[in-house]
């Protein structure tokens, strides 16, 4: 496309280079006449980022020269090819910069490729070479013609398509094209739930029903109290509001999305809807109670679902009816950031209610991953043993600030153990350290007190309540900043042996074999049903480094099984 004259687009084309975000750059001139058609500074952006741009965007840019209707769009390239053949249009003046080198001045030049540089070097880091070999290229090519452009084009592409850091992000890529492919496939026959209802309110049950209406499916959003609906409303509106903001939608549209969600206290327009996730306290017996009592008031064929994070689907089932009608849909929070949602096949759930739910999970612009049913599911399954290892760490002298620079720094993740628990809330990990206890008491049963019991002790249960591993102070923008807080060391110390130091290695080592050992059991039980499967379901429910000297080694697992 880059190599033509003109370019026509439609209103809802996205178009970039994403090649960085493969571990590779541009190939075949895309690093060579992107430049010369924007200039330097817009093509550095698109490609050192792999973004893709709207189409109102590429023509204000000159990535395309119009943008027409799709039913005009023959007629619109005609139109500019008659326009070129009778020399309205000046083809030949236009093709001209594309062939030379970039019209920079040595001053423009250094601000340019000095400020991509030193953006790239802060956002990408280490382990993503890719960005960074573009911007250099680009800089180096800057001064040839086209030729002599392509040929160092061509010298750094070669290399970089076989670092170890390309094979891994073209792994991810082809596993996500695998894991979309299989739910396509799953509900190729399945009609989309055209209404769907969230019970409990609050900040999940507003993110899961935000992200059911900016998607186009109108939701119900039930609970039992003003104050939780009101919660619920101000989260929807807060996400809307982003997107306002960041220039997405007008009001217009914000208006018309927020009243598609209708906040009620009763169980008026239950019968209409095709799907109903719950997500209230997790209690089993309020669940049960909630699940039960909604069974009552929905259509026979309506699904209904639990977003359970660890409580076993069968034991949930046994409240209801028609349990063929119910499975797992687990969503991780935030709702509107985290693309997994994990769906969980009960005993005795239909391949129907597994359909309808993934079509819902689909359309609502997530990558939904069917597991079968044990405590904690795939997700927390093999996080909780990573939390083990933390705590095991931590009972053995180690400080948790170390451990959390090492997994952040060294290894990858986006956040340490401590820091992760303190977001996930430290009275969550308490509860559902319990319930993994329960299930697999021969391997998840503690015999001692660790630093989850002496916190969660302490009414220190994370960012919620601004005191967990750190204290938590609002920042200008009313984010969570975490600071040093003396009083855990002396928390700490009484569920630890005296400090001592341990190496990067023997950090990374007790936290990630006992994750990786949980990986393994949970593809040998078909809990998940393939490597791929489960490699996504890290990486877009626990942000697990992609880039390929952390990555877990199931390339080679041969135990595949078909979830049934």
């Amino acid at each position: 496309m880059l190599a033509t004259d003109y370019r026509l687009a439609t209103p809802d084309l996205r178009i970039g280079l994403p090649e960085t975000k493969l571990g590779i750059m541009p190939g075949f001139g895309g690093s060579v006449r992107l430049p010369r058609m924007l200039g330097a500074d817009s093509a550095l952006e698109i490609i050192a980022a792999g973004k893709d741009v709207g189409a109102e965007h590429a023509l204000k840019i000159g990535l395309v020269d119009g943008v027409v209707k799709q039913e005009k769009l023959i007629e619109g390239a005609i139109a500019v090819l008659r326009q070129a053949i009778t020399g309205d249009l000046d083809w030949r003046a236009k093709r001209q910069p594309k062939l030379k080198p970039l019209k920079l001045s040595k001053i423009e030049a250094a601000m340019s490729f000095t400020i991509a540089k030193g953006m790239v070097a802060q956002t990408a880091g280490k382990h993503y070479p890719a960005p960074m070999t573009a911007v250099k290229t680009i800089e180096a090519a800057a001064r040839f013609g086209r030729e002599e452009a392509l040929n160092l084009e061509n010298k750094s592409f070669v290399p970089l398509a076989h670092t170890n850091e390309a094979r891994a992000l073209v792994g991810i890529f082809l596993n996500d094209q695998y894991v979309k492919g299989k739910a396509k496939k799953l509900t190729k026959d399945i009609e989309t739930p055209k209404q769907a209802a969230v019970l409990g309110a609050g900040i999940m049950g507003g993110g899961i029903a935000y992200q059911s209406a900016w998607k186009g499916v109108p939701v119900i959003m039930k609970d039992i109290n003003d104050k939780s609906l009101n919660l619920g409303m101000t989260e929807a509106a807060k996400l809307l509001n982003k997107q306002l903001e960041r220039g997405k939608i007008d009001g217009l549209k914000l208006a018309g999305v927020i009243s598609t969600i209708h906040p009620t206290l009763d169980y008026a327009g239950f019968d209409l809807v095709d799907v109903v996730v719950e997500a209230v306290v997790e209690n089993p017996k309020v669940k049960k109670v909630v699940l039960a009592e909604t069974e009552q008031k929905v259509r026979p064929e309506t699904v209904l679902a639990s977003n359970t994070s660890t409580i076993p689907i069968g034991e949930l089932a046994s409240a209801l009816e028609r349990p063929e009608n119910f499975c797992g849909m687990h969503f991780f929070n935030p709702v509107h950031r985290m693309p997994l949602v994990e769906i969980i096949r009960g005993e005795k759930s239909s391949d129907e209610t597994i359909a309808k739910v993934v079509a819902w999970a689909s359309k609502m612009g997530k990558t939904p991953i069917v597991v079968n049913d044990c405590p904690g599911f795939f997700v927390n399954r093999v996080l909780f043993p990573y939390f083990a290892g933390f705590s095991q760490l931590l009972r053995d002298g180690a400080d948790f600030r170390k451990v959390d620079k090492v997994m952040e720094k060294q290894f990858g993740w986006p956040m340490g153990p401590a820091y992760l628990l303190d977001v996930v809330g430290i009275d969550t990990a308490h509860h559902a350290q319990a319930v993994m206890a329960a299930g697999f008491p021969q391997r998840m049963q503690k015999e001692y007190r660790d630093a989850i019991d002496a916190l969660f002790d302490a009414s220190r249960f994370g960012q919620k309540n601004g005191l967990g591993f750190w204290r938590y102070k609002e920042d200008s923008k009313g984010k969570p900043k975490k600071e040093e807080d003396a009083a855990v060391d002396d928390l700490l110390a009484s569920v630890s042996q005296p400090k001592r130091d341990f190496s990067d290695d023997e950090i990374i080592a007790r936290m990630m074999i006992p994750m990786i050992n949980e990986v393994v059991r949970c593809l040998e039980e078909g809990i998940i049903a393939s490597p791929a499967e489960a490699d996504m379901a890290l990486v877009y429910g626990l942000g697990f480094p992609p880039f390929p000297r952390r990555r877990i080694p199931l390339a080679g697992y041969t135990g595949q099984r078909e979830i049934s």
